[in-house]
């Protein structure tokens, strides 16, 4: 993978090894945690690849996405005592969505996927603008025995999703029989790869961790079997769509140093029994307490786009803001997450207002998701 220079001289943003196929393709590129990454392809365009991955099958490059290896002897020990997520409820072969937070404050540095194959071996999935601080703090703490090594550009990522993902790639020869959240190894086109039963759609998919110097003959292998499976390219805009519609958070956005996985209604990924984690002490004291705000889904009433940033209000009282905000696809209507004060409280159908540039629009709050899963 190699850089470029895009915007001031000193601006220097990372491209996927898949570039040229992205060029070729008529992408268009717009700039994320420090990648050029394809925001949406000609011909297709935002609705046309949401609607390919919740009826067919989409393929998503992100291979921004950090990779980093933790090994040694107890390095899963080592990753159990520092992320939120209890390892100790998967084995070998199993992946595990954690969080990052900082010890202090509870607060989440990121949001990552972790794969662990053995004791002495753990892989982690970050996200591009975290990997560096993630990789320097379990740097920071890990002991002699464990080593933690930074591999953002060794491999790329592939997403594979949509109802038709196993089909597509049982034609490869890649195996596609195993659970939600687990892996296994396969190949394509001659290049040995990690076939992930993940995703970040609520579809039916895969991610295929990929040596970046693989990754378009595996990018090729997928479009010349794809034809017969409607296969389409999908950039970012198609991505945060469909997770939003499944309520998924963004860090930076949902998730962030200032929003702890309490107010973001993410305590399903922390271990609370476990003995150690990076922000325990102030994750329990606030789960105790009962968070000031909490993280919640937006219906838009009439035909009204929330966005983030927007301010919402009950009445007269600004009550929240807007954190994810866009049009769904699927439902054809606004929808958004947003941070909502819990007093007064505000139960599930209230209908509330949101400020878009100095009109109030009705929205009414709900529980996300906005779209059924169908992941498994």
């Amino acid at each position: 993978m190699t850089d470029v220079t895009s915007g001031p001289a000193e601006t220097r943003l990372r491209r996927s090894p898949l570039h040229d196929r992205h060029t070729a393709a008529g992408a268009k590129f717009a700039p994320f945690g420090g990648w050029e990454m394809p925001l949406e392809y000609a011909g297709g365009g935002v609705l046309k690849e949401h609607a390919a991955v919740r009826a067919s099958v989409g393929v998503f490059d992100v291979s921004h996405l950090g990779k980093v290896r933790v090994t040694g002897p107890g390095a899963a020990d080592f990753v159990n005592a520092c992320l939120s997520n209890d390892l100790g409820r998967i084995g070998p072969g199993r992946a595990q969505y954690t969080l990052c937070c900082d010890d202090a404050t509870g607060g989440v540095v990121d949001d990552i996927i972790a794969y662990l194959h053995a004791d002495d071996h753990v892989f982690l999935i970050p996200n591009a603008a975290n990997t560096a601080e993630v990789v320097r703090r379990l740097r920071a703490a890990a002991p002699p025995s464990v080593t933690i090594t930074d591999e953002h550009e060794a491999y790329a990522v592939l997403a594979v999703q949509g109802p038709r993902s196993a089909e597509l790639l049982g034609e490869l020869g890649l195996p596609t029989e195993h659970g939600y959240m687990s892996f296994s190894g396969g190949a394509v086109a001659g290049a040995g790869l990690t076939v992930c039963r993940t995703g970040y759609t609520g579809e039916l998919g895969y991610e295929l961790v990929v040596p970046a110097g693989d990754a378009v003959a595996v990018w090729d292998a997928l479009f010349a079997a794809g034809t017969a499976y409607e296969l389409r390219a999908c950039g970012l805009a198609a991505r945060d769509t469909l997770r939003t519609e499944m309520g998924y958070p963004l860090h930076g956005q949902d998730l962030s140093l200032d929003i702890t996985p309490v107010q973001a209604r993410s305590g399903w990924a922390v271990g609370w029994d476990k003995p150690a984690f990076w922000g325990r002490d102030a994750l329990l004291a606030e789960k105790a307490a009962g968070p000031r705000r909490t993280l919640r889904g937006l219906e838009a009433v009439d035909r009204a786009i929330p966005r983030p940033g927007m301010a919402v209000y009950a009445g007269d009282e600004r009550v929240g803001t807007i954190t994810s905000g866009t049009f769904s696809p699927t439902r054809k209507q606004g929808i958004a997450l947003a941070l909502i004060d819990t007093a007064p409280a505000l139960p599930d159908d209230t209908e509330v207002e949101v400020d878009i540039r100095g009109r109030r629009a009705p929205m009414r709050l709900t529980r996300p998701p906005f779209v059924q899963p169908s992941v498994k």
